[in-house]
């Protein structure tokens, strides 16, 4: 016998058939159908909001509003004065330090700051500079082309 899809059904058992309210005392769903007495949720296209109380101010509106996060913090990167070694040729810019991941891909702007020790001389470029790691580059014997101090 081929199968035909106007005659597929669901298996036997896997289907509850629905409840049918309001079909007299006896059935236990008669009368107010399951609902309770009274009240909002008891009539017809009654509802509320979510965080609807009642018309008392909802504790959301209650609640002090407190914190913000910057989404501009997420695209400016600290950059510390030991991850600057991680360049291969020494010339460091903001897409040699993307491609070491040093800073993420999604970076717009990165600062060098005094934190760590550098050993090997530098040419740093298009990146701003605190000046005590202005200081510790120079003593290492690196360069900061076109410094924006920081």
């Amino acid at each position: 016998m081929r199968m035909r899809l106007n005659t597929i059904k669901p298996g036997k058992g896997s289907k509850k058939a629905p409840k049918k309210l309001g079909r007299g005392i006896g059935s236990g769903l008669g009368k107010t159908c399951g609902k309770g007495h009274k009240g909002q949720k008891a009539r017809a296209g009654g509802y509320h909001k979510v965080g609807f109380e009642g018309g008392q101010m909802p504790l959301q509106r209650r609640l002090p509003k407190v914190g913000f996060i910057s989404q501009k913090a997420s695209l400016s990167v600290e950059v510390r004065l030991h991850e600057l070694e991680q360049v291969p040729d020494g010339i460091v810019t903001l897409e040699a330090l993307k491609l070491v991941s040093v800073i993420p891909a999604k970076a717009l702007k990165a600062k060098v700051i005094f934190s760590g020790k550098i050993t090997k001389p530098v040419t740093i470029t298009g990146l701003k500079v605190t000046a005590k790691a202005l200081e510790a580059i120079q003593a290492a014997g690196g360069t900061v082309t076109a410094p924006v101090a920081a």
